[in-house]
């Protein structure tokens, strides 16, 4: 008898079989592996930075100094300074008194984030007090308002320069809306408007609020403008507030014991406000997650990897049926950190309860745990809370892990010098060009260094204590201090033969990098919260997590979802819905479809297909196939321009309003996107160059930034000297020739003016910077050089910036940015001309809905777009999103420092773009053959130059006739010889 075998689907065998090595793998790992507990450690045994006269001392040190002079808290005292009782102000800042009905008294409106304003206060008790600030946010980039405290003309701690005051923030609609196919819509985030009182605190350094020393006698208290509008009602000089211990604290109320059975499960993504926009919902979908998303996308959860910076809070509203004591329990994931424990500082009604609060923490959890709040020995803390409504907010605490970040870069600086010495002794100065190259030559170190051994054995004592510190705050060994036990290990090895270091100063490198990588991230502290319950002490809740099995067969579920759950949202009304493509990453695409949702659509009733492309060739196929989108975005800037020769993009100039929308961008830019009088695309984010220098060796080295290239040349020498250089894009010849006012085509577009006699002046003065001040014709990685300081200046673009802010911790605060060096005019003014890469949108020329589109493009250029996006990505997804708009007023408020925004602002106002003609990619491709000749040939620079002349006119006469272009034809070129302001100035003129 013949019997048909059950044959399964593949896909099904696939998943099963995937799901099936997961449990066994989880399996063995829990059965094979122990690990091993570590006790807390004494903070004593780290090698802590000491307190450098000469500089300002951290809040820590200071601590440190009240402590050895004895200096008691005050009590009792409480001292309003009102904000228009000011002794005196700065001329910078744009203050205006105004009275405030609400708060029945005048407050200062501060508008811009410039100058100082100073009150006296008169202090009858000498001792510690803390300080709070009455403040309202005014209207700026949505970004947190950064103060800084002087006291009588002393900033008394570092932390006390840049105090942060909280935007507040929540939800514009809760719950979420959802779109057709039933996933969630993030709502808009909305600023919260009102008066605040701030209480000077940073949570990188301490949990508690940080606390002044004020002798007896009067004092000059001065805020200085840091970053964004503020309006500031008073400024209170008070006493710390007391903290009682959790055993003191039980005692506080008399033992009522709760008659109720009773609980309240609180949604952590159903919070009343934040302190920060970027904290963000996730959407988790497994066994027991509350609510259950069943297949959907709804954003059930709050935290993770967007909750992880010190001093950021959520708070929650909670409402108990009568008086008496609760517990606290938290279900949480925390697994973002490599194994270590994250904290949070709890308040109940904007008060620590009990110090067991200050800086709770939240061991690792690969999983979700429901945790009660609880002592080391298991206990549960109980909060006693009058019947009614009460706060509670978590706030992101870093304090714990701050002495071992400190260690940290006292053991790098200490690195650093050892691998300087044994560079000065073998003659290696460049750390990552031909190093360690005679690898047969025998060193006598320890002739030279004599202390070498110690040196060595310093740092490997320093580290050990580090890690020693670091697991006895987490119990366990971490991913982090198991990176920092590797280099122990190799310096370890170095005392094997201390003369074969010179052979391995790339390890010694490598380990540098290591502990640098780890100080980006040791102080950030990430939590997943799905709920909090609370309950009264012998309530039974019910609520559980998922184990293994649960989860296995929700994921079955899910998987048997996906083959009847729709998950295609492409809108059925073709006649108002437009197609855009966006040649970006998942995350920016998912953003813009969130804000296109939230916003664009229900303002103008158009709905927007978005869609990635992974390759912007994609276009060229697609046009030829009649796929074509509308709208294109995230698109090389060549390109509008490129496909307007082959009539494949639409002309902007034909809709009424572009006149106005034009004025959003620089006209400099827009050179690169305009045709025979035609505008064929608009630029999105722009790729800025500045000048990067490490201030801490200008200043060792009595350097200031150059303004001019004759100041540049000044300065060469004496970083020579000093076994340093100056780095500058060897390719790059453009601003030499517009600073020199040299166009490299002619008006009409049809020819180059390379062969012109002037030309040779700029090409020169390019050349001269290899062969006659000798700056390095390659540079494998001016970032890592820039770092390590032997090459402690150069010219880079804003990728380098973010690199440099995120990735180099190491060196945060020892370096800046200038504008690019330029030359004298006649009038006294220093041309800085240079051009500036952007990425465009285009809209097609083949479009049925060309209006619809002009409405997309109209409002992703806008000012407000362009600032919510760039802050929203920035938020979710940290720095290295930093969204640089190619929208000038975008760009100006944009949140970066006010000193990096000066430089950026002024070299903003020198752009001037390569025009895209017929064969302009000639250009770049002629002038590197030029450098070529000159550098490595030996070619005389007009004969170079001549050269790659010929060569650009005959591919430009070839495309000219591949386009049908007469030689009488005028492709108008845009002219621009003044800077943006007074460009701006002479056309509104």
């Amino acid at each position: 008898m013949n019997r048909k075998a059950i044959r399964l689907p593949m896909r099904l065998v696939i998943f099963l079989l995937i799901c099936t090595a997961i449990v066994l793998f989880y399996a063995i790992r829990s059965f094979w592996f122990e690990q091993k507990h570590y006790e807390p450690a004494d903070v004593a045994i780290l090698n802590l930075p000491d307190a450098d006269q000469s500089a300002i001392p951290t809040y820590n040190q200071k601590l440190q100094q009240y402590d050895s002079q004895g200096v008691p808290n005050t009590t009792n005292v409480r001292i309003e300074l009102n904000a228009n009782n000011l002794s005196q102000r700065s001329n910078e800042g744009s203050i205006e008194k105004v009275h405030h009905d609400v708060l029945g008294k005048e407050v200062l409106q501060w508008k811009n984030a410039e100058g100082w304003i100073e009150w006296e206060a008169d202090i009858k008790q000498e001792g510690l007090y803390e300080i709070q600030i009455q403040y309202s946010p005014l209207k700026g980039t949505s970004s947190s308002i950064m103060r800084g405290l002087l006291v009588d003309g002393v900033t008394p701690f570092q932390e006390s320069a840049r105090i942060e005051l909280d935007r507040i923030w929540k939800d514009a609609q809760y719950p979420y809306a959802k779109n057709a196919i039933g996933n969630e819509i993030r709502s808009k985030q909305v600023e919260v408007e009102g008066w605040y009182v701030k209480t000077v605190s940073n949570f990188e350094t301490d949990s508690r609020p940080m606390r002044y020393h004020l002798m007896k006698g009067r004092h000059l208290i001065r805020m200085t403008g840091v970053r964004e509008p503020v309006a500031i009602g008073s400024l209170i000089i008070k006493s710390p507030d007391s903290i009682p211990a959790y055993a003191s604290y039980v005692t506080t109320h008399t033992e009522q014991k709760n008659e109720l059975e009773w609980y309240s499960l609180i949604e952590a993504e159903q919070f009343t406000q934040k302190s920060n926009i970027g904290i963000q919902k996730y959407s988790v979908s497994e066994a027991n997650i509350s609510p259950d998303p069943k297949g959907r996308l709804v954003y059930n959860t709050l935290g993770a990897d967007r909750w992880k910076f010190p001093g950021h809070w959520v708070e929650w509203g909670v409402k108990v049926p009568e008086d008496g004591w609760y517990a606290i329990d938290v279900k949480y994931r925390q697994s973002y950190q490599g194994r270590t424990t994250v904290y949070r500082t709890i308040t109940i009604d904007d008060r620590v309860p009990f110090e067991e609060m200050l800086s709770y923490p939240f061991a690792y959890s690969r999983s979700f745990s429901l945790e009660t709040l609880k002592d080391r020995g298991g206990n549960p803390y109980l909060f006693y809370l009058e019947r009614g409504s009460h706060t509670l907010r978590m706030t992101a605490d870093s304090s714990p892990v701050r002495p071992a970040l400190q260690a940290l870069y006292v053991t790098l600086d200490h690195l650093r010098e050892f691998d300087r010495q044994i560079r000065t002794v073998i003659g290696d100065y460049s750390q990552f060009q031909a190093a360690n190259s005679d690898v047969n030559r025998t060193w006598d170190l320890k002739r030279n260094i004599p202390n070498i051994e110690q040196q060595v054995t310093s740092s490997v004592v320093e580290m050990e204590n580090i890690v020693r510190y670091m697991n006895g705050l987490n119990g366990s060994e971490t991913d982090l201090t198991a990176a920092i036990e590797q280099s122990i290990i190799t310096l370890r090895e170095f005392l094997h033969d201390v003369d074969k270091i010179p052979n391995r100063l790339t390890e010694l490198t490598a380990i540098q990098s290591k502990i640098g990588t780890w100080l980006t991230s040791v102080d950030q502290q990430p939590l997943l919260l799905d709920y909090i319950v609370v309950r009264t002490p012998e309530t039974k809740t019910g609520l559980r997590i998922s184990r293994k099995f649960e989860k296995f067969s929700y994921s079955i579920g899910d998987f048997f979802r996906s083959f009847y759950l729709a998950y295609n949202s492409k809108s059925e009304d073709k006649e108002k819905t437009i197609d855009v493509w966006m040649n970006r990453g998942r995350d920016y695409v998912d953003l813009l479809q969130d804000l296109i949702d939230q916003d664009f659509t229900p303002n103008t009733g158009i709905k927007v297909n978005l869609n990635l492309i992974p390759n912007p060739n994609v276009l060229v196929l697609g046009n030829a196939a009649g796929e074509q989108p509308d709208v294109a975005l995230g698109i090389a800037m060549d390109t509008p321009v490129e496909f307007a020769m082959r009539g494949a993009t639409a002309n902007l100039r034909q809709f009424p309003d572009f006149e106005k929308v034009v004025t959003r961008f620089h006209p400099g830019v827009m050179r690169s996107y305009t045709l025979d009088n035609g505008i064929y695309g608009l630029p999105e984010v722009e790729n800025f160059p500045v000048f990067f220098y490490r201030t801490d060796l200008f200043e060792q080295l009595k350097l200031k930034p150059p303004d001019t290239w004759d100041d540049l040349y000044d300065i060469l020498p004496t970083l020579q000297e000093n076994f340093m250089t100056f780095y500058y894009p060897p390719k790059d010849f453009t601003p030499f020739f517009y600073q020199r006012g040299l166009d490299f085509y002619s008006a009409d577009g049809m020819n180059t003016t390379l062969r012109k006699e002037e030309a040779i002046k700029p090409f020169k003065q390019w050349m001269d910077l290899f062969e006659k001040y000798y700056l390095p014709l390659e540079v494998p990685s001016f970032f890592n050089h820039f770092r390590y300081g032997d090459i402690p200046a150069g010219i880079a673009d804003f990728n380098t910036y973010v690199l440099l802010s995120v990735a180099a911790p190491d060196i945060a605060g020892h370096w800046k940015i200038a504008p690019l060096p330029g030359m004298k005019q006649s009038d006294g003014t220093v041309a800085r001309w240079s051009p500036q890469a952007t990425t465009s949108m285009l809209m097609m020329e083949k479009s049925s809905k060309k209006e619809e589109a002009w409405q997309f493009m109209k409002w992703w250029s806008s000012t407000e777009t362009q600032l919510r996006y760039g802050q929203d990505i920035e938020s979710y997804f940290g720095l290295e999103y930093r969204w640089n708009s190619a929208n000038m007023e975008a760009l100006l408020q944009s949140p970066w420092p006010s000193d990096d925004l000066k430089a950026i602002a002024e070299q903003a106002r020198w752009v001037k773009n390569v025009p895209v003609v017929p064969g302009y990619y000639f250009l770049s491709r002629e002038m590197d053959f030029a450098w070529n000749h000159v550098l490595l040939d030996g070619m005389a620079e007009k004969e170079a130059l001549d050269r790659a002349a010929v060569s650009i006119e005959r591919e430009m006469r070839r495309k000219q006739s591949e386009f049908g272009y007469d030689s009488d034809r005028n492709l108008n070129i845009p002219q621009m010889d003044k800077p943006y302001d007074l460009y701006r100035r002479s056309e509104h003129d």
